[in-house]
């Protein structure tokens, strides 16, 4: 900018000088000297200005609209949006302030999920966030005809999902983070909980590739624990209450996967499980917040603002998103419910207890 004003000064009194004779040529370049003075000087006032306004935003220079689609509605992916955008903001990436966001929920429907997709390429979108396996999926296959870059999150596995190949490296433009669930030390909390419990029940969709992966890892670990695993496979929430009655005539207890169409119906499945005095584990800290026993779960918020980590990357040009591995949350945290084990007549072990990232006395509202 600094080059541009000065080209121009030196311009515009060269040319007064030439135009004019005598005195009429001293004349006109005193008034274009007077005249260069005051337009350099607010030239000057103009450059500070920018260069403070600059120094504000140096971590996230430009405009950015996104379009953030999440899969269902519940608490563990609400609070993956809010860490998303925690994530941006700790950027410079600042909604209201250079970031226009876009955002749909699809209802845990997959066809609309689709439509959300082609209304964000057809907004001309920066890059979507795409919160759950199905809204990943919908988004990247928009994404890689529009050549839009997806991040994505709360994907349990991105392989099974055909997000990620088997080193973790992107199939295309898109990246983000795995919500994949530490089953083997889920187990070992519910054995410590329940030292003479059998038989673990599990609900989940039979579509979502994710959950199928999940039940396979608990199968596989079980028995090192002295554990069966019952299986209940829904196809739709209506599925929900008469797979939930099954189970709970066979079973100890429940444990929750990430399912979305699961963990959507879980205040309907916890009344009915309270009904029987059969706890029920969680994944993630909202569910116990709600009502489960416990778990050794992930923080979603924590999980979001990784994930807006590395969408800010992408969107001020550091990395492209083929160039990032998806990660993971590595350390899981135990998160118990006082109230409901009161309830249930359990008392949490005191190595449990004693670590526990957060304890709740109480039961929300969902």
């Amino acid at each position: 900018m600094k080059k541009s004003i000065a080209a121009l000064l030196i311009t515009a009194m060269a040319a007064s000088m030439m135009a004019g004779c005598g005195s009429n040529a001293k004349t006109e370049t005193t008034k274009a000297a007077e005249t260069s003075a005051e337009t350099s000087e607010n030239a000057s006032e103009e450059i500070s200005e920018s260069s403070e306004s600059a120094a504000e935003t140096e971590t996230a220079a430009g405009n950015y609209t996104i379009g953030i689609e999440q899969f269902a509605v519940h608490g563990s992916l609400d609070n993956c949006r809010e860490g998303f955008l925690a994530g941006l903001a700790e950027e410079g990436i600042k909604e209201n302030e250079n970031l226009t966001v876009i955002y749909e929920n699809a209802q845990a429907d997959p066809g609309i999920a689709a439509q959300i997709s082609n209304n964000f390429a057809a907004k001309k979108v920066d890059l979507i966030c795409g919160i759950a396996t199905v809204s990943a999926q919908s988004a990247y296959a928009v994404g890689k005809k529009n050549n839009i870059p997806v991040i994505y999150t709360a994907v349990t596995d991105p392989v099974a999902a055909e997000l990620a190949n088997e080193d973790g490296s992107s199939v295309g433009e898109m990246t983000g983070t795995s919500d994949k669930l530490p089953v083997q030390q889920q187990l070992e909390m519910i054995r410590a909980i329940l030292p003479e419990a059998k038989t673990i029940g599990i609900m989940y969709t039979t579509s979502e590739v994710n959950s199928l992966s999940a039940i396979e890892e608990y199968k596989a670990l079980a028995p090192e624990y002295g554990f069966e695993i019952e299986e209940g496979g829904v196809t739709a929430s209506a599925d929900i209450p008469l797979v939930a009655d099954r189970l709970l005539e066979k079973v100890d207890c429940l444990t929750n996967l990430t399912d979305n169409t699961v963990v959507s119906s879980l205040p309907l499945i916890l009344n009915k499980a309270s009904k029987k005095k059969i706890p029920v584990f969680g994944s993630e800290i909202e569910q116990v917040k709600i009502g489960c026993l416990a778990a050794m779960g992930l923080d979603y918020i924590d999980l979001g603002k990784q994930t807006g980590k590395m969408a800010a990357k992408v969107l001020k040009g550091e990395a492209k998103a083929s160039e990032m591995n998806y990660e993971i949350i590595k350390e899981a945290a135990f998160y118990g419910n006082t109230k409901v084990a009161e309830d249930l007549g359990i008392t949490f072990p005191e190595d449990l207890t004693s670590s526990a990232k957060e304890l709740f006395d109480t039961i929300s509202e969902n």
